[in-house]
């Protein structure tokens, strides 16, 4: 793909995908609104059990399917493409639809895993949507595979949005608490047959066909399993703080509905802001990691070492155009859309975390699309010892910030190993610790710029008014700032929109 393409390919996965978070976050305080911190709590805890589903079942399969055609396309081998899709579904389909039998007929067997009986209802309810998305997970990865982007986003883009109107409509004729968990469960079912609906029209239309899997069973395990592991565990442990995490609070001094309160405040309100950085960085490894398999497959060395400091160059700088913004503005974001000093609170002081999550995400992503599933899950497991101890003993003395702790703890052990691996296995040197130190230092002057700008515009402005026109100016001149120390090249953006 050249290099045009590609920042324009980006620029387009970023525009569905911001489109795609905005709709999504805006449904978030909406269903905070309607449900309350009891609703969201069970509709939560449920979701964090069935995320664990989802990821066991599917989670390794589209970056595997995608790197398999990657790499047969490069051969000029079309049967190979298609033999690998008819081993992706036969896997995903072995796992999940007997995983979906014997929970949703034997559930009883499990209601031990919700302090609150309630929970399992709403799993209940989420449980056929698991087959779905097992199977749209497939055509996911022949789509990133085959660099057909737009399709990949448009899919997304309606899935997210059928789940918004159904949740919409379902949720306001809700009769209590319970039943709106029990709603909006069913529009994330609904959404989610959507999708699978829509990706297998696409692929067939398309003239995609299925061929004997017989080869494509163990190159597509071995490498799937590992990422399977890797973000099974990742989700386990989401789940295990959902349930620990709690119990921890508790045993330092809250009351049960003090616990639940925190962790609705940290988890669904002040995290989903915190993790605005990562639609776009997951934009950018959406691009990227195909590429960057072709680089490695065709042993184009100099051409992957540049896409490599690329992608880290621009997630570092997302990361620190956005830190500043959160920082100056957290409490004023967390009272507009939640009503929430203490939400907005959490995003300030914990914003800081963005640098070392961001770089994480990419790195780990960038060395999966090169084969090195393994590793990065090694490092997983060695980051989520950090995440559940700083759960497990610090709630004592830091309550719920014990959770962001563990994140970021867990964020900078991963993303050391991860570039330390990148450092050995490059052929050429990536260099990009330069770009990081000035871009981090950027942080402080913008902060200190953002805080006097906040105050000034707060004394002849409303409050949002205020905090939208702080927001807008302080962005800009982070971009300026960054683009006059050399860090931010103006032609990446004129790339965005140039013709091929």
């Amino acid at each position: 793909m050249k290099r045009a393409n590609i920042y324009r390919t980006a620029a387009y996965v970023t525009a569905f995908s911001v489109a795609e978070k905005f709709f999504g976050f805006v449904y978030r305080i909406v269903l905070s609104r309607t449900l309350g911190s009891e609703g969201m709590g069970l509709y939560q805890t449920a979701l964090s059990v069935f995320a664990v589903l989802v990821t066991a079942a599917s989670s390794g399969v589209p970056l595997t399917v995608s790197r398999l055609i990657t790499k047969y396309r490069a051969k000029n081998n079309p049967a190979a493409q298609q033999s690998v899709v008819s081993a992706a579904l036969v896997c995903v389909l072995c796992f999940s639809v007997p995983l979906f039998l014997l929970l949703f007929f034997g559930h009883g067997l499990f209601d031990f895993l919700f302090s609150d009986p309630r929970c399992m209802a709403v799993l209940l309810v989420l449980l056929p949507s698991l087959i779905f998305n097992s199977v749209y997970s497939v055509i996911r990865g022949v789509l990133w595979g085959n660099k057909q982007f737009v399709p990949y986003c448009v899919i997304d883009l309606v899935e997210e949005l059928c789940m918004i109107g159904a949740g919409v409509l379902l949720v306001v004729h809700a009769t209590d608490v319970f039943d709106g968990a029990r709603r909006v469960a069913a529009a994330i079912a609904f959404s989610y047959f959507v999708s699978f609906a829509l990706a297998g029209i696409w692929y067939f239309a398309k003239g995609g066909r299925l061929r004997s899997p017989r080869r494509q069973l163990k190159p597509l395990l071995s490498s799937a399993m590992p990422l399977t592991a890797m973000r099974t565990s990742g989700s386990l442990i989401n789940s295990a703080i959902s349930l620990l995490l709690p119990a921890r609070l508790i045993a330092a001094g809250m009351t049960s509905g003090e616990a639940m309160s925190e962790i609705g405040v940290a988890m669904g309100m002040s995290m989903p802001v915190l993790a605005i950085p990562a639609t776009l960085i997951g934009s950018l490894a959406l691009v990227m990691v195909p590429e960057l398999a072709e680089n490695y497959f065709r042993g184009q060395h100099s051409r992957l070492r540049a896409n490599i400091e690329k992608a880290l160059k621009v997630t570092v700088l997302i990361a620190c155009l956005l830190i500043p913004p959160l920082f100056v503005l957290g409490e004023d974001i967390g009272v507009l859309l939640f009503s929430s000093v203490q939400s907005g609170q959490i995003i300030r002081n914990s914003c800081v975390i963005l640098l070392p999550t961001s770089i994480a995400m990419i790195t780990t992503s960038i060395l999966n699309s090169l084969g090195y599933e393994k590793q990065t899950c090694i490092y997983f497991f060695i980051g989520a010892i950090a995440t559940v101890a700083c759960v497990w003993f610090l709630p004592a003395l830091v309550g719920v910030y014990a959770i962001l702790l563990g994140t970021a703890a867990s964020a900078v052990i991963t993303m050391l190993l991860n570039l330390r691996l990148i450092g050995k296995k490059s052929k050429e040197k990536v260099c990009f610790a330069k770009h990081t130190c000035l871009s981090a230092l950027s942080i402080l002057p913008a902060v200190l710029f953002g805080t006097f700008l906040r105050g000034a515009l707060g004394a002849v402005l409303p409050t949002a008014a205020a905090c939208v026109l702080c927001g807008i100016v302080l962005l800009a001149a982070e971009a300026l700032f960054l683009a006059a120390l050399g860090l931010a090249r103006p032609q990446w953006l004129k790339m965005l929109v140039r013709r091929s």
